[in-house]
């Protein structure tokens, strides 16, 4: 599976979710923690699963 999202964390629990290098959600609050607790332990590929879930269906009409 090649590896088209990506994240970081900041200071304050906010978790920016990428795809293909362009931001797509932006996870605040109970997300947040939900995200980084059913992240642990998750290999590269389970990884990118979990947030293909967490971003939903974005992907309709908008992109190139």
């Amino acid at each position: 599976m090649e590896d088209s999202f990506s994240f970081r964390t900041t200071k304050d629990g906010r978790v920016f979710i990428s795809w293909q290098g362009r931001q797509v959600v932006i996870l605040k609050g109970k997300q947040a923690q939900r995200f980084s607790t059913q992240s642990q332990g998750l290999d590269a590929e389970g990884m990118q699963l979990l947030m293909a879930r967490m971003t939903g269906n974005f992907k309709r009409g908008n992109e190139r």
